[in-house]
């Protein structure tokens, strides 16, 4: 190849390098001649405003901050403003370029300067009469607490009624679920943020689904999501409802959505001013999906003293809103099937500034008489048809017990105080895990209930998996005192779990308490009064009401095991119906060319889950 055909290499990087400095750098305040006014100034001016209109609005679509003097947002973004206007009419005034021009935008500066100073300097004074060292007294009153007694409140709460399940654990059945179903595993993804709420006295959590990534939001989001997941903490049984079938259209409006049918938007954009705190995925008692938003207010200087004031409830499908008072949310009766309006955290906020402050900033700090903190974590429990945050109540130095314990309403923000001294959370869970050290398995955050009147710690035990694979009880009194079943040995779950009761009353009598307890008397009292007919609302997948049997010959037979789960999938009248082992012991006995009849619930997926397996 001939020279000439090469680029021409001679030339200096360094020295271009200088003469793109030299062409963009600022001039310097001794080269300063004389401050002129740059020409065409109204219309320089103009053109800064239209910038910063134009700029401003695109910071608000993604800061989405409140118009409201209580919400931090609101001074950034102002802050923001003043700052895309300076460096608009800067550059447009090339004070980059020309020194003299440069002066006469730092001589106007001076009162966009004295606009940001003035919104800093109410920032600060707002947070300083917000602080807790001068309102106390306001921060310790934002809770009322009212003692109660335990043996009347937790009289009527029964053993096999309580979650079984917690966040972590209902994840992962439901991801487990998700992924079984062809229409939706390789779109979706169920969301981490899921909410307990109650459905006809039954602890539950619903889920909302996410797009998988922005190309499957592409190719979905004209639909919307076509479902939610239902898992009943109880039962254990997750099911995908259809929202497309059951009512003619996807959720349009959620947080994995973009641009404007993005839920914290779309409500922005209905309520500016108001302070927003995370919304919350509900249903009704038909499952109906809603979200359910709380309105904040700021009670103590400009920006201490959360609280709830309202909610914003949202048709999850239509989007329409419509704004409720927390007065009207606790006493109208149409709006009870609303569970979460006060979040965990806030309870616990509003907890732990009344037992700390109540007397005193001072004595928080130094002499500490009387302070008192909740423990480290929070279980849910259903009550009164209502959800329920539970958490111990102990010293604000490191303990290791609790002196009391207590339960504050997600809806209603009461607040139940009870004097029961014992075992802090974490030592109940640790003694729970040494029962089956040799298993290896983990204990779930405590539920504590009532055991024919013994104040007792109940936990699910999970493995590597996090799947349930026993119970422990543990008494608050002794954490020594311990009873674990385990669905390895017992073969299902009831019997697990009624095993565990009769493993903890014998301990409780091998202590010397509750000699005269009867196990058989527990479990059957137990069993009498916890008839569960809740079911997910009729979708896909879901179990209605009617129960359906088929009896023929198995013409095929598929297994697989899913986290540790052997599940067997028979072919009767060329339809699979599925089961998991730990369900039904007499699928080990089938084969090919058996006739069983198999019993489940009404549904048109191919693959049936079936309740029980008979063997002809």
């Amino acid at each position: 190849m001939s020279e000439n055909k090469f680029p021409n290499m001679d030339y200096d990087a360094d020295e271009v390098i200088n003469d793109f400095k030299e062409k963009i750098k600022w001039p310097k305040e001794k080269e300063v001649q004389a401050i002129v006014k740059p020409e065409k100034l109204p219309i320089k001016i103009l053109l800064s405003l239209l910038i910063t209109i134009i700029g401003g609005a695109a910071a608000y679509y993604m800061m989405l901050p409140a118009l409201n003097i209580h919400d931090t947002q609101m001074y950034i973004f102002l802050i923001l403003l003043v700052g895309i206007f300076m460096a608009s009419f800067a550059l447009l005034c090339k004070a980059n370029k020309k020194i003299e021009h440069k002066e006469y935008v730092k001589k106007k500066s001076l009162v966009p300067i004295i606009i940001v100073c003035v919104i800093a300097a109410i920032m600060a004074v707002g947070y300083v009469i917000g602080a807790t060292i001068f309102r106390a007294e306001s921060y310790s009153n934002l809770m009322t607490v009212e003692e109660s007694n335990f043996e009347e409140d937790f009289s009527d709460i029964n053993y096999n009624e309580v979650p079984r399940l917690d966040a972590l654990r209902a994840h992962t059945l439901a991801d487990q679920q998700l992924g079984s179903l062809s229409e939706y595993k390789s779109q979706y993804v169920v969301s981490a943020n899921s909410t307990q709420i109650n459905v006809k006295n039954t602890p539950v959590r619903v889920a909302y689904l996410e797009y998988a990534n922005f190309f499957k939001w592409i190719n979905n989001t004209k639909d919307g999501l076509p479902a939610y997941m239902y898992i009943d903490l109880v039962s254990q049984k997750v099911t995908a409802v259809n929202c497309i079938e059951q009512f003619g259209e996807g959720i349009k409006y959620s947080p994995t959505e973009l641009f404007n049918e993005k839920l914290i938007r779309h409500l922005r954009f209905q309520y500016p001013t108001y302070l927003m705190d995370t919304p919350n995925f509900e249903i009704n008692d038909d499952g109906y999906p809603y979200w359910i938003t709380p309105v904040l207010d700021k009670t103590i200087g400009l920006f201490g003293g959360t609280d709830v004031k309202g909610a914003i409830i949202t048709d999850a499908i239509t989007g329409e809103s419509s704004y409720y008072s927390i007065d009207e949310i606790r006493n109208d009766d149409t709006l009870n099937w609303i569970d979460v309006v006060y979040s965990e955290s806030l309870l616990v906020e509003q907890y732990n500034y009344h037992g700390k402050l109540q007397n005193g900033f001072w004595n928080s700090i130094i002499f500490q008489n009387d302070v008192n903190v909740t423990s480290n974590g929070q279980g849910n429990i259903a009550m009164d048809d209502d959800v329920w945050v539970y958490t111990g109540v102990t010293s604000s130095e490191s303990d290791s017990s609790n002196f009391g314990f207590i339960l504050c309403n997600q809806r209603t923000k009461e607040v139940r105080y009870y004097d029961n001294a014992g075992a802090i959370e974490g030592s109940a869970q640790e003694s729970a895990r040494d029962a089956v050290q040799n298993y290896g398995y983990n204990a779930t955050f405590p539920i504590l209930l009532s055991i024919d009147g013994h104040p007792t710690f109940f936990m699910s035990l999970y493995g590597d998996s996090n799947t349930v694979k026993g119970y422990a009880f543990v008494s608050l009194e002794d954490k020594t005192v311990v009873g674990t079943g385990l669905l390895d040995v017992a073969k299902n779950d009831t019997n697990a779990l009624n095993n565990a009761v009769a493993n903890y009353i014998e301990a409780l009598k091998n202590n010397g308490v509750a000699d005269d307890l009867d196990a058989d008397d527990v479990i059957n009292n137990n069993d009498n009064t916890s008839e569960n007919d809740n079911t997910a609302p009729d979708a896909n997948n879901a179990e209605n009401s009617s129960k359906k049997s088929v009896t023929g010959e198995i013409t095929d037979i598929k297994t697989s095991v899913n986290d540790g789960n052997t599940v067997y999938y028979l072919q009767v009248d060329g339809k699979y119906y599925y089961i998991k082992v730990t369900d039904c012991m007499d699928v080990l006995l089938v084969s090919n060319g058996s006739t069983v009849t198999v019993e489940f619930n009404e549904t048109n997926d191919t693959f049936i889950p079936a309740t029980s397996v008979t063997v002809q």
